[in-house]
């Protein structure tokens, strides 16, 4: 038996990996010649058509849309990322005796399979916010940067202005910080109406800049412009003559006119009243009241680590960046911090809780916990969710809370333990050092406390997967 497949998240980073790591593992258990392709940051162990043309079954551990005309004729099982790690040996069993798969078809016969992934709002997002990622993380950075020569020197009106910082605040915030919007709009289009959802959603988010609705204003710009297009370039049969000069001229320019038209007159105005009440509230947040909101990130932040209620609460975050409302953000940061961290901790402290492999990972985890890489932590919580999310989610909520009750504020969205030493990006450094060592002890000792001695895994399985390529 023969198992080969692909998985791809949404934002290509850890859980592809771990989704194929758990199945390439669980497949190797079970006696299988097994290899997946991860569609992830890189594509890497790419399928060749010898390989799946010998598979007796396809695996796709995918959170989003990739190419399936490899796969015609070939029987498809098909499950989220999150199943896949949860799940692996349900997983195969059900591939391998024909439970919930299907036989590819050619291209012109994929509506059904493609519709599917497309029904889903949260690829809609995610999609949207991978196009804005590179935008916010590099150009927050470089914001960051900027301010190592001073919190006045990149304001060329100052007595301090320094050329770099000025050069180095206007490529980050002025250009690709700017861009966050529109590319999040133009994102979310593509994912409903393919490449011709680009220019619409492009506009929809750059009218929702200059419109003053912001970042909820490009989500629901991004959504307006993708639907509308896809009516458009998609849903519309034109006789084939005419097919060329349709898509060229007509699609943009209708797309564009009615999305256009759709933001200035009936998203900006309410959007933008409700941004500014949302922000006068959030900048106005007490102790107390930062305090309840800080608890509520940290449980969110942990919850999944990286999934989609993980995602929805930090790409807020980011967004509220926009509006000048740095605290969230810095509170996202440091609840996506301890969980790895804090693992990391348990794994020196509580070391007879932990089997030789959960302890080699344990170090990596101070790498990925400094670097603000919740998806760290995924392999420990998967092996034993009851104990540890609850773990994670207890020393999260405590270090948001500390941060967010001490009005923490960050003008870097990533970056982690990095990013705290140029100076003035976070503000009260010390309170936010202390939030990140509460947060870690929390979460290292609760862990320790409820984990129980784990039991010894066949090292000949172990030895094997080490053999095996496939897996990165």
């Amino acid at each position: 038996m023969k198992i080969v497949g692909v998985t791809s998240c949404p934002t290509g980073i850890a859980h592809t990996y771990m989704a194929a790591e758990k199945l390439q593992r669980t497949a190797i258990e079970k006696g299988y010649a097994t290899k997946f392709e991860t569609q992830g940051v890189k594509t890497e162990h790419v399928l060749s058509a010898a390989e799946i043309e010998e598979a007796d079954v396809i695996i796709l551990a995918i959170d989003k849309i990739v190419e399936l005309d490899r796969f015609v004729g070939k029987k498809i099982k098909k499950v989220s990322t999150a199943r896949a790690i949860k799940e692996p040996h349900l997983v195969i069993e059900e591939a391998i005796n024909g439970k919930g798969t299907y036989i590819q078809q050619g291209s012109n016969n994929n509506t059904s399979q493609n519709s599917e992934n497309k029904k889903s709002l949260y690829n809609h997002f995610m999609n949207g916010v991978n196009y804005m990622l590179p935008f916010v993380i590099a150009g927050g950075i470089l914001i960051a940067i900027s301010f190592a020569f001073g919190i006045e020197a990149s304001d060329s009106s100052s007595d301090q202005y320094n050329v770099i910082a000025g050069a180095l605040s206007k490529i980050g915030g002025d250009t690709a910080f700017a861009l966050m919007v529109p590319a999040l709009a133009a994102g979310i289009a593509v994912s409903f109406a393919g490449r011709a959802g680009f220019a619409p959603g492009l506009v929809a988010g750059t009218l929702a800049v200059a419109g003053g609705s912001g970042f909820l204003g490009g989500m629901i710009g991004g959504l307006v412009a993708g639907y509308i297009t896809d009516k458009i370039a998609n849903k519309i049969n034109v006789k084939k003559s005419f097919q060329a000069i349709y898509q060229l001229i007509v699609v943009p320019l209708v797309a564009i006119t009615v999305v256009g038209l759709s933001m200035v007159f009936l998203i900006d105005t309410p959007i933008s009243w409700l941004l500014n009440v949302l922000t006068n509230f959030l900048n106005g947040l007490g102790e107390t009241s930062g305090l309840v909101f800080g608890l509520l990130i940290g449980l969110m932040m942990a919850a999944d680590m990286g999934g989609p209620i993980n995602k929805s609460i930090s790409t807020f975050s980011i967004g509220l960046m926009s509006a000048g409302v740095n605290a969230p953000i810095a509170a996202c940061m440091i609840a996506g911090m301890t969980p790895p961290l804090g693992l990391a901790l348990a794994t020196i402290i509580f070391k007879h809780k932990f089997n030789e492999e959960e302890r080699t990972s344990g170090k990596s985890c101070w790498i990925l916990g400094a670097s603000y890489i919740t998806e760290g932590a995924i392999p420990f919580a998967v092996a034993d969710p009851i104990r540890v999310i609850p773990s994670l989610m207890a020393g999260s909520a405590v270090a948001a809370s500390i941060s967010m009750a001490s009005g923490v504020t960050s003008m870097a969205p990533h970056g982690g333990v990095w990013v705290m030493f140029i100076p003035n990006v976070i503000s009260n450094l010390p309170m936010y050092f202390l939030a990140l060592v509460a947060g870690t002890l929390v979460t290292a000792i609760t862990v320790g406390l409820l984990k129980k001695t784990p039991v010894k895994k066949d090292k000949k399985i172990s030895s094997e997967l080490e053999n095996k390529e496939g897996i990165a």
